[in-house]
């Protein structure tokens, strides 16, 4: 009985941690809802914000929230050597779309297996978020660079 009692304890708990966080983990939905808009001239109100929505296509819409960061102009995203499911979206297909507040833009990801691009990016991950990318082989992450169709 009390085991039942720890796992439920235990189970209640990370359903809590999981609805009070969920604005800053990769829990994925659906279509994003935003307003659709032109881009911006700077990203750099965009990439002051810590989460942003990211939708890919698969079967269909798939979004997730996730960090970003911006490297000479252009926001990037990453997911580590984590081969996720908007990641492998992205590798069929390119086209995404990103909300930040409540605009959306339409946006294609290309993911950057330049050495030197990547230390950039690291460098400006460490700035925003107080540490460098866990894995920094860019050959085993998935690292990508947002820009307009």
């Amino acid at each position: 009985m009390l085991k039942f009692i720890s796992n439920a304890f235990i189970t209640g708990f990370v359903l809590i941690a999981l609805v009070g966080c969920g604005d800053y983990l990769p829990l994925s939905g659906g279509a994003l809802t935003g307003e659709p808009v032109a881009l911006p001239v700077s990203w750099r109100s965009v990439a002051a914000d810590e989460i942003i929505q990211l939708e890919t296509q698969g079967e269909g819409p798939y979004s997730v929230n996730l960090w970003t960061v911006l490297v000479a102009d252009d926001l990037h995203v990453f997911a580590g050597d984590n081969l996720a499911t908007w990641v492998e979206h992205i590798e069929r297909n390119a086209l995404v779309r990103l909300q930040a507040d409540n605009f959306v833009y339409a946006l294609k990801a290309e993911r950057i297996t330049d050495p030197d691009h990547f230390e950039q990016f690291a460098q400006a991950w460490a700035v925003k978020y107080g540490n460098r990318p866990r894995n920094e082989r860019v050959e085993e992450t998935y690292l990508f660079r947002l820009t307009g169709r």
